[in-house]
């Protein structure tokens, strides 16, 4: 069997969905995991991204926090 074949048929088990646009599930069942666990991993990545890049982490006090509130009027 060629490698295409064996590729083609590897990815026949792939779970896909196939959803219209806008209609996507808001949770997705498949996630086990709790916000608490994917804020922790995000805070991981970031540390990490920098730390690669070589760069300096940024430090600066909430007040001088990139950004802005937009509030409804």
């Amino acid at each position: 069997m060629s490698g295409f074949e064996e590729r083609r048929r590897a990815r026949q088990s792939w779970p896909i969905r196939v959803f219209a646009l806008g209609e996507e599930p808001l949770v997705d069942e498949r996630d086990r995991s709790t916000v608490d666990e994917r804020l922790a991993l995000v805070w991981t990545l970031t540390r990490e991204q920098w730390l690669l890049a070589g760069l300096p982490f940024p430090e600066y006090s909430r007040s001088e926090l990139p950004g802005r509130v937009l509030r409804p009027t």
